[in-house]
């Protein structure tokens, strides 16, 4: 493994199985993650995107093993650490965290903000009394939370707020990625934008990498150096924000960008339509997963699933007939 990269995912699947029972019939297999290949370098942000149930938050959680991958391989820093025991992986866990979308729900109500932000350094069995008060304090600045605010609970601070709290636990055990599944989509327009902010001046100060997954392609293309376009559980395009808004190759990546709301009147034909519903992930299509909604489908499309290829300069693809 190289220098040159914090995380490399080989081959990651998730699949839930779903108990059949009497009126049910048989058990079926949900494909939540069906095959990511990933390489994620040191100090950037790799954006994911997709439609509501791709798989993004759960390749988040499954790099994390906050929930098992069935098959697989995880590499952080060279290490596989679907690997690891219990022991080994809180120790690999003081270098990985996450932020999680809903900052209302992610926060115990009945602990005080101090508490939250600390329980990090209980749970690692880190720092005095004292050292630990005091990064709190010195966590709580970091993100603009005052110091007579520690002592409140979750439900006294605005949305805004909560998620800058979600943030400095995130980063009481100075991690190396972290993992944000969609941070500020429960967060008002205004508030989004401090929070971005934020993100972006603590990555320049300590370095940090992320994984910012999203849905919104404006944020995505403000905060990150790659994107990766999920569609049922496989990622289907990545290139930089750039190369991807100014010439998507993969006909759904063509057809997320045009959904993007613009200013001013839209020019008619480029708007485009996908027909048809998202396919099952418990009864996949043969073949390329897009082809039943695919405006540009061949034979081979209906056959085979497509490998990644690089359609330009670092701009990889799995389609068989990119850019029509």
């Amino acid at each position: 493994m190289d220098n040159k990269h914090l995380l490399i995912v080989q081959g990651l699947k998730k699949h839930f199985v779903i108990e059949g029972g009497f009126l049910r019939g048989k058990a079926a297999c949900l494909r939540a993650v069906d095959g990511v290949d990933l390489e994620v370098r040191r100090g950037e942000t790799l954006g994911v995107v997709g439609e509501s149930g791709c798989g993004k938050t759960t390749l988040g959680r499954c790099i994390l093993r906050l929930e098992e991958p069935t098959e697989g391989r995880v590499f952080f820093e060279g290490q596989d650490i679907l690997t690891y025991d219990r022991r080994e992986l809180r120790a690999v866990r003081r270098n990985m965290q996450i932020i999680f979308q809903d900052p209302y729900s992610s926060l115990n109500p009945r602990k005080k903000v101090g508490r939250i932000i600390g329980e990090a350094f209980t749970v690692h069995k880190m720092l005095s009394k004292k050292g630990r008060r005091n990064r709190v304090h010195e966590l709580a600045n970091l993100v603009g939370i005052r110091p007579e605010q520690i002592n409140r609970y979750p439900h006294e601070f605005s949305g805004g707020q909560r998620q800058r709290i979600c943030v400095a636990r995130a980063l009481a055990l100075n991690p190396k990625l972290i993992i944000a599944d969609e941070p500020v989509s429960a967060l008002d327009v205004s508030i989004q934008a401090q929070t971005l902010n934020l993100l972006v001046e603590l990555q320049s100060r300590f370095g940090l990498t992320y994984i910012f997954i999203s849905h919104d392609l404006s944020v995505v293309r403000h905060i990150c150096d790659r994107v990766a376009v999920m569609y049922l559980g496989r990622i289907v395009e990545l290139a930089d924000p750039t190369e991807l808004f100014l010439r998507p190759l993969h006909p759904y990546t063509q057809a997320l960008l045009s959904a993007v709301p613009v200013i001013g009147p839209r020019d008619k034909g480029k708007r485009i339509y996908l027909k048809g519903e998202v396919p099952s992930q418990i009864n996949p299509p043969s073949g390329c997963s897009f082809h039943p909604r695919c405006m540009n489908k061949h034979d081979i499309c209906t056959q085979e699933m497509p490998a990644m290829k690089e359609g330009g300069h670092d701009h990889w693809v799995a389609c068989y007939f990119p850019g029509k």
